[in-house]
Parts: C-alpha cells; structure tokens; sequence
C-alpha cells in the first residue's frame, strides 16, 4: 500500500513537471514584442506605429460586432490606440466618447499611475462606423460592450489592475461602461461628466448662470449676446457672405437664421465651459461696450467663443453620431435668457433632433438616463468624479449616495470643463490621488505619498480645452 502510494504521488509529480515544462515551452514559442502580441489578438491590425520617447504607441483597428446582442449580423472596423510603457504597469482605459486622437497623448490617471494607456473611438464616429450605418445600434449599451470586448482581449497582455477614465462625453462613457460591466475595472476616475436624468427639467442650469463668476462678467457677456440678437439683420449679411465665401450650407439645421441664433445663444455657456474668470476682462474677446461695439467686433467675439461654422452642415456632420445620442438617450439642457426680450429670439435653445440629418430617424428613451443615475447612486464602487466650479456642464453632475462604497465627487475651484484632480484643494487633491494609485494596484509607499508616479511631459499631458462648440460635452 505505501510502496502504491509512493508510485502514485511520483506520477503526479511527474506529470505535473512536464506540464510546467510544456507551458513554459509554449510561452517562449509565442510572440515576445509587444507589437507582435497585439497583433496577435484576433481581429486586431495595425495602421500605424508612431516613436515616442519611453513608450511604444500604436494606432489599430478592431473587428467589432455591429450588435453586440447578435454579433453574427455583420461587423465594423473600430479604431483604438495604445500607449505601451510596460506590461507590468497599470492600464488606463481612455475614452472621449468622439474620434479618438491618433496623437500620443497621456491622461491624467495615466501619468499618475505611471501605466499603459488604450484609447478607443467612439463608435460610429467616422472611420469607426459600419457601413452601412444601422442608427439604431447607436446607444450606451452597444458602446459598452465595445469597450468590454477590447477589455477582454487585452487584459491578456496587460494583466495588471485596469483603471477607465475619460472627460465631459468620455467620462459619461467611462461611466456607462462600469453600469454595464462592474467588474472589469478596478476604478473609474471620470472628469466633467453630465448627467441629464430628466430631459425636461432644466432649472439647475438657469440657477448656475445667475450665480457663476462674478455680476460683472454675467453682465458684459449677456450685453454681448443680446446685441448680437439686435444687430440680427446686419449680422446676418455677414454671416451669408461668409457661408458662401466658404462654400457652407444650413440643409441641417433648416436656414441661416438659425444657425445664426443657435450661435449667438451658445454664447454665454461657451464662454464659461471653455474660458476663465480672468478672460472677462479681455477687452479683444468680450467688447467692454456692446452698444457702442462695432459690428466686428460683436461679430468677432461671437465667432471666437462659439463659431459660426458649427451649426453648417460641414461644421455638425462630424457630430452627427453625438447629436443622435442627445435626441435618443443622453438628452440636453436648455436654458432661459432673461436679460433678452422675447422679440428677439425666435427658436429658443434647438432640440438635439435639429442637428441631426432627417434622414435618420430618432425616439428618445428616457429611462436610460435614470437608470445610470440611480444605478451609479447606489452601487458606484472605486469611482471618482471631478467637475469645474464654473463649467456649466457640472450643473447637472452624478451624485453617490450611501449605498456607494470608495467614491467620490469633488469640484475645482475657479475650474471650467478642462477640471482636473491636480486643480482640486490640497487635500483632496492628496485624496484623489491616494484613491488613484490604490485602485490601480501599486506599492504602499506610493499611495501613502499621493503623488503622481510619472513626471510631467509638456506633449503628453498637456489637455486641449481650446474652444470646440459650446452644447456638446
């Protein structure tokens, strides 16, 4: 009996001795440079590979179902990027939530956690649309589970602690993707993010613009905006000389008149999402003086704020995919304006179903939103959420209640919508960090000294809060 038993565990140890030795084998056969192990994803090819000192940084495109739900109903190409420092370093999961920038760019948590970094497209933002387009396969969910899927098929290589984050429609994204798939990330740091739970119930907004920056700037801006609504018929002149001059139409929105009030009242928000206190008193931005303003001037201020190309249909088709997302889920504010008389606004702040080609059929859903609020109240873990003091984005910003558990949501002061953890108050910029480096699994020491793992990069970290339109997070 003993002689068996002795025979018996020698086997095991025999056989377990060749497995290790054929897994080991097997490891050393398989591709070794991070390029090669990417590329042996199925589905995964490469565009491009770009230098960048420190990282290896790839653009690449990823078969995607089209639906998720039924994933043998066609496929699309969806382009994604990595930033590789090393496969022993955190992940970091970035999401825009519009084109993904095929720039080597950093995110915050990134260079706090001093860690890898993927990127991915949105879907149906071109090149990464299905052709062709099913609308309908536009919503969060669908969104998600790309996101899942590329998950899935990296965490292989990257087997480190993962982390998502993204800013304005990029963290709604990150968010999105934790209420679908809780368990993949190890945290979620999303930045600006709006939260419209009821489309129809706008007064957080009219609240934040009686009270943001000081009376003095509220009153400057508002002299501007309203002027440029006086000066309609002259304005408007100009602004048909300068669509024909760039060969731009109003096919979308429905005429120039729109467009052009859609401009002017994207105005006052534009400034405060994308500007500072201090800008205010630029007397070449914001004339001092709106009455006795010229034309050019007023005409020049609206332009470098809002733009008066956005609301052509070359300046909304890039948004098309966003502008489907307000109307059928995401919802939009609309706000009041108190300080212009009635007579001189004919359309009001325009429904997202305006900016979005009649062709393409829409139906909002308005449990969509309710459902992330309530879920993201009551069930957000290892989450944290920072907002500016003076984006009007924040108006209506995510929340956690008690049944959340290590999650946060702070404000910078004086902030706009490029709000970041390094803008927040001393300590909770300490917290915030501390919460970072904790969630993405790294040494005691570090998160106990709360501070970024990697230094500041001039190209890598440097966010573009220039002005895009105003009304799109």
């Amino acid at each position: 009996m003993h002689k068996a038993l002795r025979w018996l565990l020698t086997l095991v140890v025999l056989i377990g001795t060749v497995s290790t030795a054929g897994a080991a084998t097997a490891a050393e056969s398989g591709p070794t440079d991070i390029k090669d192990r990417l590329l042996s994803v199925p589905g995964m090819s490469l565009i491009e590979e770009k230098p960048y000192t420190g990282y290896r940084y790839f653009v690449l495109s990823y078969t995607q179902p089209v639906d998720h739900r039924h994933p043998s109903k066609g496929t699309f190409q969806q382009r994604i990027t990595v930033l590789h420092k090393d496969v022993s370093r955190p992940t970091v999961f970035f999401t825009g939530g519009y084109n993904v920038s095929t720039t080597p760019r950093r995110s915050e948590p990134t260079q706090i956690v001093d860690g890898n970094q993927v990127s991915m497209e949105y879907r149906f933002f071109t090149p990464s649309r299905p052709d062709p387009a099913d609308w309908s396969k536009l919503d969060i969910w669908q969104a998600a589970s790309d996101q899942h899927r590329i998950f899935k098929a990296l965490k292989k290589i990257y087997t480190k602690n993962w982390i998502s984050t993204g800013g304005s429609k990029g963290g709604m994204t990150a968010t999105y993707y934790e209420r679908f798939y809780p368990r993949d990330m190890d945290g979620v740091v999303a930045y600006v993010a709006p939260n419209d739970v009821v489309n129809n119930e706008d007064s957080a907004y009219d609240r934040f613009f009686e009270k943001v920056g000081t009376k003095e700037c509220r009153d400057r801006l508002n002299a501007v905006q309203r002027e440029a609504l006086v000066r309609r018929e002259s304005l408007e002149k100009k602004y048909a000389e300068y669509a024909a001059a760039e060969g731009f139409t109003f096919t979308t929105v429905g005429s120039l008149d729109k467009a052009y009030e859609a401009v002017v009242l994207d105005y006052v928000w534009g400034f405060w999402q994308y500007n500072l206190l201090a800008n205010c008193g630029d007397d070449e931005l914001i004339p001092p003086n709106a009455k006795t303003a010229t034309d050019d001037q007023i005409w020049t201020s609206i332009d470098t704020i809002s733009g008066f190309s956005f609301y052509t249909d070359q300046g909304l088709e890039p948004y098309t995919p966003y502008y489907y997302q307000a109307a059928t889920q995401l919802g939009a504010p609309t706000i009041g304006f108190p300080h212009i008389e009635k007579k001189y606004i004919r359309y009001g702040y325009q429904p997202p179903r305006t900016f979005v080609p009649r062709s393409i059929p829409t139906k909002f859903q308005p449990y969509a939103m309710r459902d992330v609020d309530n879920w993201v109240r009551h069930n957000a873990r290892h989450m944290l959420y920072v907002y500016g003091q003076n984006d009007p984005w924040g108006a209506e910003r995510f929340r956690v209640d008690k049944g959340a558990k290590d999650a946060y949501v702070f404000t910078a002061p004086g902030m706009n919508h490029g709000a970041n953890v390094a803008g927040l108050v001393a300590d909770q910029k300490a917290f915030a960090t501390a919460r970072i480096l904790d969630w993405a699994g790294v040494s005691a020491t570090a998160v106990s000294e709360a501070k970024p793992l990697a230094k500041f990069d001039t190209k890598l970290d440097v966010r573009n809060v220039a002005r895009e339109p105003a009304l799109r997070p």
